[in-house]
């Protein structure tokens, strides 16, 4: 038998585990909502504890809490920050729309450990969770603000690193493979010749973009709803208490929080998260698009595309001996599917603001901070295990290039069109090459033909053979 004791709040009692530190209304929730199994992540823990420790604070220098308890409740929230009472954190994230519940189990928990540091009993109450915790907020302006800071915090911390770094590989790429030039693609048919570095540099560019495109999302998420209270006009919060939570937690996290600049916006819709969720969602689309031409142009190895060269980083076949896959690129396509996925859920968590509240946030929290966590984890791993190994098979490329029938592109501004079109549909069928047909043909003198079908001035602006 696990020991018990009796909590209470505002629908009666409440049996919870001796060794708690939540209370009755944690207890209740628990037993509503054994959904998933999924419970909030750490960074979103973290920020709760944050906007906790520092609303203690600016209460005490308000005021509005006396000095003994707000100062066990700044120990009992940096404890919440430092993950030291994650144990304590049980919910499921399919709660209360609002999170109510997630905001209760933190004031529960900093409410009793506070009671504990002042040599009270947990349970006693000695400092309330709702009367001291809880004091000049409202879950329905503490969650979407929790929501705000641990977003912003983990895109700065680990996403737009991960994506930097990723993109300095890219173009380190770019610059070793500039001078190997491959056959073109458009519509999986052969297309004139590019360089690989060209091709690189656009993968190091849609990154770039990607990563501009959520930094310019991340500073809508530092618009905070503190200060809302319940529907946005602040009852029951000091005038000045929101304003000195934001400013301290901008000089913890060194990110400019700024209270939002209309509270009823804050809290009815949360259109911050919605597009960040759709920057997400677009670095996603780019991760995917290289993952999968990386692996495309390393199919074979003797059968495939072959230009590139993966790096082998584990088996790929239980029956197959010496089989490797492009395991890496796979795994980044996952992460990129789920993340898109996320953004479904996160886009219709977004119309779910139903006059003064949005009641999707528990969901769409969990899904924003999957997705920078799984972009980040999964391009950290991509760059490390393939892309600094990738390599380019400079013979097969060059092989290939010559092999292919849009070679005859060029051909078109000497000799025509039609002329090109038919030299090219005698070499497909004649298995030859565009330059051994037109050789034949005599269209061109050999030196004007070798000097029209070079590939290289190919890969640049201008009409092959005249002045470019």
């Amino acid at each position: 038998m696990t020991a018990t004791r009796i909590e209470k709040d505002s629908m009666g009692t409440m049996e919870v585990p001796a060794s708690a530190l939540y209370g009755a209304q944690t207890a209740r929730a628990l037993a509503n909502f054994p959904i998933s199994g999924q419970r909030f992540p750490r960074p979103f823990i973290h920020a709760l504890g944050l906007i906790k420790r520092y609303a203690a604070q600016a209460n005490l220098e308000l005021g509005m809490l006396d000095e003994q308890r707000a100062a066990a409740i700044i120990q009992a929230a940096e404890e919440v920050m430092n993950g030291q009472l994650d144990e304590h954190f049980v919910l499921d994230i399919f709660q209360t729309g609002s999170g109510t519940s997630t905001n209760m189990n933190a004031n529960e928990v900093i409410a009793n450990r506070a009671s504990q540091i002042l040599g009270k009993a947990v349970g006693s109450r000695a400092v309330h969770p709702n009367d001291h915790v809880n004091l000049g907020q409202s879950s329905n302006d503490v969650i979407p603000t929790a929501m705000h800071i641990a977003a912003a915090l983990e895109i700065r911390n680990r996403l737009v690193k991960a994506l930097f770094d990723m993109q300095e590989t890219l173009g380190e790429k770019a610059l070793a493979f500039n001078d190997i030039i491959k056959i073109g693609r458009t519509h999986l048919q052969d297309a004139t010749p590019v360089r690989m570095g060209q091709v690189f540099s656009g993968y190091a560019r849609q990154l770039a973009l990607a990563i501009r495109g959520i930094e310019r999302a991340q500073d809508d998420l530092l618009e905070l709803a503190l200060g809302g209270t319940a529907v946005g006009t602040g009852l029951n919060a000091h005038p000045q208490f929101a304003a000195r939570v934001i400013a301290a937690i901008g000089d913890h996290t060194g990110l400019e929080f700024r209270e939002a600049s209309n509270h009823f916006e804050a809290q009815a819709a949360k259109d911050a998260v919605v597009a960040a969720s759709g920057a997400l969602k677009r670095t996603a689309c780019a991760l995917f698009k290289i993952a999968n031409d990386i692996r495309l142009l390393g199919s074979g190895p003797r059968c495939g595309i072959g230009e590139l060269l993966l790096p082998p980083v584990q088996p790929g076949s239980s029956i197959m001996p010496g089989k490797v896959n492009p395991v890496m690129a796979e795994s980044l396509m996952q992460v990129c599917s789920q993340v898109i996925g996320n953004d479904a859920a996160i886009t219709l968590g977004g119309m779910s603001g139903n006059f003064e509240l949005n009641v999707m946030m528990p969901v769409m929290t969990h899904n924003l901070l999957q997705s920078i966590a799984l972009l980040a984890n999964a391009s950290t791993q991509f760059s490390l295990r393939c892309l600094q190994g990738l390599e380019a098979d400079r013979e097969r490329c060059e092989s290939l290039v010559e092999q292919s029938l849009a070679m005859c592109t060029a051909l078109a501004p000497a000799i025509g069109y039609d002329k090109a079109a038919d030299i090219a549909k005698q070499a497909f069928a004649s298995g030859r090459t565009v330059r051994e047909v037109a050789l034949e043909q005599k269209v061109l003198s050999t030196e004007e033909l070798a000097r029209i079908l070079d590939p290289r001035p190919m890969t640049e602006p201008g009409i092959p053979g005249k002045t470019r």
